[in-house]
């Protein structure tokens, strides 16, 4: 019903905290430029150090801010996967083997290749 559908699409506590981590991050990534221009008006102004500390702040706040964000979303995508909620399944070579071809085909300009012909990129 209604309230299942909404109780499954309504985000958990970690997921609300990374996207508000993640908003707060992208605000003051904004707020970097802006920083540079009040901090060159202050350093018109004669107010050097001030207007230096106001832009370096600004660039650490902002990088301090993207770093958190990164390491909440991969612990947050790292939860996920390892749920019982969303299935990964991790595939090696091996599982292609018995896997054949369709006998017939429509195109005339194919090279079939036998296995000892080409080596797999990993």
């Amino acid at each position: 019903m209604m309230t299942d559908w909404y109780a499954e699409r309504t985000p958990d506590r970690s997921a609300t905290a990374v996207i508000a981590v993640t908003l707060l991050a992208l605000l003051l990534v904004a707020a970097v430029p802006v920083a540079l221009l009040v901090g060159l008006v202050m350093m018109m102004l004669g107010h050097v150090l001030g207007g230096l500390a106001l832009f370096g702040g600004s660039i650490l706040a902002a990088a301090i801010a993207v770093a958190l964000a990164g390491m909440s979303g991969m612990r947050h995508l790292r939860k996920l996967v390892s749920g019982r909620s969303f299935r990964v399944a991790h595939l090696d070579g091996s599982q292609y083997i018995d896997v054949a071809e369709p006998p017939g085909s429509d195109y005339t300009n194919i090279v079939r290749l036998d296995r000892s012909e080409y080596t797999e990129v990993r």
